[in-house]
């Protein structure tokens, strides 16, 4: 199974394990060494490094309009 792994600023991820506040849908908010994700439930952010990120990840919902 080939997971699409292409993400960008401002797009909406899908993690595979939900936000305590039951929400499981991000928004990336910054991208460097460390990506910076955003609840979209309760707007809570945490910032992981990119490879971390990248293996916590399912998949991108929605890209972010250039």
């Amino acid at each position: 199974m080939l997971v699409d792994k292409e993400f960008g600023l401002n797009d909406i991820v899908l993690m595979k394990k939900p936000h305590p506040c039951g929400e499981n849908r991000w928004k990336i908010i910054r991208m460097g060494m460390d990506i910076r994700i955003k609840c979209l439930g309760c707007d809570h952010s945490v910032m992981l490094p990119r490879r971390e990120f990248t293996k916590k990840m399912k998949k991108v919902l929605e890209k972010a309009p250039n």
